[in-house]
């Protein structure tokens, strides 16, 4: 586990956040947003690359990866885009550079267009960002968390393993899938894993979806042809509703875009950003 660590913590409302930058701190900064269920893990060959030239932000959210995971915790879309903000201002950024993928475009969002965060440019990677969204895996989960939270240890780190399997289009190497799925077992991280999903609903992506006319910094979509989570459709038609933004298809990829595919995606990013 030691080839990625996040040494810093920030304490919020919903539990300590583990956070770390990389990179020169003289640089124009970027902060990098993981999606659900990953962590900031997913991010280590793009974080790596980039921190080359820019100063590189990377977070688990609460309730994910390393940061804290406790009972009766939010860790809805609402709390973390609130809790974004929060960072941002930690961290003495007022007007970053964004990456989010998945749920973490929902979440850069949200603390854009309602928590007033500015940001120099935004890259949303395969984003939860328009209705409808969920898979029917992922809304039986949602309705039934309590039952799933009660699955033998063994029988849930299986479901884990294949859900998490299936975001990639090329396929996982197994020490890979062993690191996402680590932060989700025991008697800590196997409740998190459902209370989290029981937290996800489109309401959070609704009360904005038609406020991104209203986005005035240059914008990157980048998504995985591939991607069976959310079809790649659902790209151009973001790409459409934000004036100005850019769309970049990338073959052979599917929804975990950083893994399928990270020298093409930091290539884009990359380019972009500078």
């Amino acid at each position: 586990m030691s080839d990625w660590l996040l040494t810093r913590t920030f304490a919020t409302r919903s539990g300590k956040v583990s956070w770390e930058v990389l990179g020169d701190p003289a640089a124009p900064s970027v902060v990098l947003l993981h999606g659900t269920p990953f962590s900031s893990y997913v991010w280590r060959a793009v974080a790596r690359s980039l921190a080359q030239r820019f100063r590189v932000f990377v977070w688990d959210m609460p309730g994910y990866g390393a940061s804290e995971k406790f009972e009766g915790q939010d860790v809805s879309l609402s709390a973390q885009g609130r809790i974004f903000r929060e960072l941002l201002d930690h961290w003495n950024l007022p007007e970053p550079l964004v990456v989010a993928h998945d749920f973490g475009g929902t979440v850069a969002l949200r603390a854009h267009l309602l928590h007033g965060a500015q940001y120099r440019r935004l890259v949303l990677v395969n984003p939860v960002a328009l209705a409808p969204w969920g898979s029917p895996f992922f809304r039986l989960v949602g309705e039934h968390s309590e039952v799933f939270e009660q699955l033998p240890p063994a029988l849930h780190k299986a479901l884990v393993q294949e859900y998490i399997a299936s975001a990639s289009n090329l396929g996982l190497h197994p020490a890979t899938i062993d690191r996402l799925v680590a932060p989700w077992l025991g008697e800590r991280g196997q409740p998190a894993f459902y209370r989290q999903i029981a937290q996800a609903d489109q309401c959070f992506t609704d009360e904005m979806q038609g406020r991104y006319g209203e986005i005035d910094f240059p914008v990157l979509v980048c998504w995985g042809e591939d991607d069976t989570w959310i079809p790649a459709a659902k790209g151009h038609e973001l790409a459409s509703s934000i004036p100005g933004a850019m769309l970049r298809l990338i073959a052979g990829a599917g929804h975990l875009v950083q893994e399928d595919a990270p020298a093409e995606l930091t290539a884009a990013v990359g380019s972009f950003l500078a």
